[in-house]
């Protein structure tokens, strides 16, 4: 089987992108995390698969981790998916919708960045009192699409990203699926930097779209900052998370805008 593909990037976080709109195409799971391996496969963090729709949106909208499992959302994969599908065809415009597991979203291009509209947040919880031997800093949790935990720290750079992201991501309170895990440090008062831990790549990313909007909106709760928060990422990028707290613990109109590129696109032989 020769698939073609396109490899894509947004803020680092990087993607092998298809096209399934006629469905012919069934990856396994081993298969996917072949074409995600950095060594023998193409290399991705993840993989997108465009679908069509089932609920009358412009698209459906299929995302895997690197070791083939499917998630629910992504949303440096939503960007680039906005951004391969509106070049697929001339129906519409600059927006594009999409089916996600985590509801139907839209992508807005805005000269080379891509805005995501993005689901609402719920499973909110602030100090959740989460014990890791060696971190005393307070774990909060978010749901962003796909479930979030955050915790700010002093000394983000020099920070064990990868001992104490794996041991949130495994910890009893998020059983049994697990958790991502960003870290995050306040800059500035409407700007702070992550790193974030992910599941299902099981190692630091260096970007996550819903990892950057759960740190944001948890940064509003605990300090008040408003609408939008800049959010500096490992790869070098700095994205926008722009929202409405409409309630003390509730959200709408959340939205994460940041670049989406493609780096090449081929052939491989599965």
């Amino acid at each position: 089987m020769t698939l073609h593909f396109h490899k894509m990037n947004g803020a680092g976080n990087d993607f092998v992108v298809i096209d399934n709109r006629s469905l012919d195409i069934n990856l396994s799971r081993d298969q996917i995390a072949h074409l995600c391996d950095r060594q023998r496969g193409i290399g991705a963090d993840g993989l997108l698969a465009v679908e069509p729709a089932e609920k009358g949106a412009d698209y459906k909208f299929r995302y895997y981790n690197a070791d083939g499992g499917e998630a629910e959302m992504c949303g440096n994969g939503a960007r680039c998916f906005g951004k391969y599908t509106a070049q697929l065809t001339d129906e519409h415009g600059p927006e594009v919708s999409f089916e996600t597991i985590a509801g139907t979203l839209s992508a807005d291009l805005i000269g080379d960045h891509v805005r995501i509209a993005m689901s609402d947040p719920f499973d909110l919880a602030l100090n959740t009192g989460i014990h890791v031997e060696g971190l005393t800093d307070a774990v909060h949790a978010i749901n962003t699409g796909v479930p979030h935990a955050v915790v700010f720290v002093n000394d983000l750079k020099n920070f064990d990203v990868v001992q104490y992201g794996a041991a949130l991501r495994y910890h009893d309170h998020f059983a049994p699926k697990g958790t991502n895990v960003n870290f995050a440090q306040v800059i500035d008062t409407n700007h702070i930097a992550i790193r974030t831990y992910e599941r299902g790549v099981e190692g630091e990313t260096l970007a996550c779209g819903t990892g950057m909007v759960a740190c944001a909106l948890i940064h509003n709760l605990l300090t008040q900052a408003a609408s939008p928060v800049l959010v500096d990422v490992q790869g070098g990028d700095t994205l926008e998370i722009g929202f409405d707290n409409y309630e003390s613990d509730s959200f709408c109109d959340v939205t994460l805008t940041g670049p989406a590129d493609f780096v090449f696109e081929g052939d491989i032989t599965l």
